[in-house]
């Protein structure tokens, strides 16, 4: 596993305070309302930064706004220039986190799962007595 630096964590956490601000004041696309940037990560280069974004909605809401957000890529990494004082501000590159979601699938079937179960009286499995 590469090692983490600490300046590429401080970049990460201030590039993700940053991209949630511009996102919320800066864009107005109605596809990119309410998105939440969840992490960024920064190349050791500091030229490339992956950017993964949720949404509450459809999947196919969080699909539309990622493709808003990829559009946008140049127009925040300018602002993101003005507001840091970096050498080179990294190509953003946007995608959806899924985790959240998925998370979410597992966690609704465990309950399913769990409340079926309380429905059903608990069966004894054993032969009845005297058979064997």
């Amino acid at each position: 596993m590469p090692k983490e630096y600490p300046r590429k964590l401080r970049l990460n956490v201030q590039l993700q305070r940053e991209l949630t601000a511009l996102i919320r004041e800066e864009l107005t696309d109605p596809r990119v309302a309410g998105v939440t940037v969840t992490t960024v990560d920064v190349a050791p280069d500091m030229r490339q930064a992956g950017v993964t974004v949720s949404l509450l909605g459809s999947d196919e809401q969080l699909k539309q706004a990622v493709k808003g957000l990829n559009h946008a890529a140049g127009k925040l990494r300018h602002e993101l220039g003005e507001r840091l004082r970096l050498r080179y501000v990294p190509q953003l590159h946007f995608s959806a986190d899924v985790a959240l979601r998925e998370g979410d699938r597992i966690a609704q079937i465990i309950r399913k799962a769990v409340a079926e179960d309380q429905l059903h009286p608990a069966q004894d499995h054993e032969s009845p007595e005297g058979k064997v």
